[in-house]
């Protein structure tokens, strides 16, 4: 990526004491047609710092006289505009976690792949906004990259329906932490909007012309979970025909999205941690690693620090996905925005059924405002689907709402066998397998009701993973009013 004549030629620099090292980067930098300078230690850098404004510092962890998390503290506490690259030792994956949990734009292992190198070093230089570069004078290199991840960031973050404080500190966190390279992890209940929080912060960052992949991980079997995120080799398994990619390789350039990570096995934790720190992947089948460059956002209703506890949950991959964490609050701690998220949802909802959009009435806003919403917004929206089709003319009707029908579970469920009566003795079912069936369908209908049939939230609160409530759902032949979404997806 040789600098045009007419544009800026990107500063860089380079902080190691290793003279081999050094040479080697400001050689590998040069070829791409930056300007470099270079120091051995804290001082001389603070020095260099102190002369000129750099786009990107690159600086060793160990250095004579400190550490390069001091310098990244030091340009921090001064609001310097320059991202810093911090490289650490091979295994030192706390060094790497301290480093973006202080700020820094990303980290590299040594020993540093330079094809790596080059990458990330240009990310570091594309992300500068102009505002960071009006600091030197200078328009950015890839003005034209940062404004058209501006405006799409700007719109998937009006996705994000709702002007109370606590989406508002959402939002703001989203802006903020989308400009590096650290992993984040959302937090939520189930349909809380988790993803669509991701995909804003992918839309904000300078990746946002890149692959947005979307894993769920709860509905992988296990035995394909390698294959998928890895990729595989013609022949490497039973019905591989042919090579394919996995989910690492497809976001290249992108952002990787794990949805419902909690559900991984912990065979598949590790290797997974592996990967995001080492950046390298094989596929199955191969001899070869690839690497990969993606930035790892993930997401879960779960408490995983209760589950690392439990030992259900890897403490290790755990800290390395939890850098920065964005918490999105349940809709029952944001009322205000009920409001806005039911004209937003009627537009989408008449939208997808070429239908005008229906007149919400101040009744059926109080009526909605007075309902539990354990199920957050997806349950807000199900409940307006509803509605929706219930009503007569382009005016939602309140008893619409309040006569919504009970699942269709409950009409068609069998009767219960009749229990003899023994005097002094608790009855005794002539069909023993009948009635204990009986009573799991009547709590996991019960658990469906109160979520909206929402099956992620049904499942935390009986303590049952996504697998075993489907598994017996289908198996109880339990079905939900009419067509609703599949509630996979936070």
């Amino acid at each position: 990526m040789n600098q045009s004549s007419a544009a800026p030629v990107a500063q860089v620099l380079v902080v190691d004491d290793e003279p081999d090292l050094r040479t080697l980067y400001e050689l590998t930098l040069l070829r791409e047609g930056y300007r470099v300078d270079s120091a051995a230690t804290l001082a001389e850098a603070w020095q260099q710092l102190q002369e000129r404004r750099f786009d990107a510092v690159i600086t060793d962890m160990r250095l004579p006289d400190g550490l390069g998390l001091e310098l990244l503290q030091g340009m921090l506490a001064q609001q310097r505009s320059e991202r810093c690259i911090v490289m650490t030792a091979y295994g030192s994956a706390e060094n790497a976690v301290e480093a973006l949990k202080a700020g820094a734009f990303d980290y590299l292992t040594k020993p540093v792949d330079l094809k790596q190198f080059r990458s990330v070093v240009a990310s570091a230089i594309h992300d500068r906004t102009p505002a960071r570069a009006a600091v030197r004078g200078a328009a950015p290199r890839s003005e034209r990259t940062a404004a058209t991840a501006g405006s799409g960031g700007q719109s998937a973050l009006e996705k994000l329906v709702g002007a109370s404080a606590a989406m508002q500190q959402v939002k703001e966190r989203i802006a903020k932490v989308a400009r590096g390279m650290a992993p984040v992890l959302v937090r939520g209940e189930s349909g809380t909007g988790k993803e669509l929080a991701a995909r804003a912060l992918h839309a904000c960052s300078h990746r946002g012309d890149g692959p947005f992949v979307a894993v769920n991980c709860s509905a992988i079997p296990e035995s394909l979970l390698e294959a998928e995120f890895f990729g595989a080799r013609k022949g490497s398994y039973t019905g591989a025909a042919a090579d394919r990619e996995g989910y690492f390789q497809a976001a290249r350039g992108g952002t990787l999205f794990l949805d419902e990570i909690g559900d991984l096995p912990l065979a598949m934790q590790s290797k997974l941690l592996r990967a995001i720190q080492e950046r390298h992947v094989r596929a199955l089948g191969s001899t070869q690693e690839d690497a990969v460059d993606v930035r790892i956002v993930s997401a879960t209703h779960r408490d995983l620090a209760a589950d690392v506890a439990a030992g259900r949950f890897r403490q290790d991959l755990f800290y390395r996905l939890n850098v920065i964490e964005i918490v999105l609050p349940p809709l029952r701690e944001r009322r205000d925005d009920l409001p806005a998220l039911c004209e937003a949802l009627l537009a989408r909802i008449a939208q997808d059924s070429g239908m005008p959009v229906p007149q919400l009435s101040s009744a059926v806003l109080e009526q909605l405002a007075e309902q539990p919403l354990a199920g957050n917004v997806r349950e807000l929206e199900n409940l307006l689907h509803r509605a929706v089709a219930l009503s007569d003319g382009e005016a939602l009707q309140l008893d619409a709402i309040a006569c919504a029908p009970a699942l269709a579970a409950s009409a068609t469920a069998p009767a219960a066998p009749e229990l003899p009566a023994v005097a002094g003795q608790a009855p005794m079912p002539s069909d023993l397998q009948g009635w204990l069936d009986q009573q799991e369908r009547e709590i996991l209908v019960r658990a469906l009701q109160e979520t909206g049939f929402n099956r992620t939230a049904a499942a935390q609160r009986l303590g049952l993973s996504l697998r075993q409530i489907r598994y017996r759902i289908a198996r109880l032949a339990i079905a939900a009013p009419g067509d609703e979404p599949d509630e996979t997806t936070a």
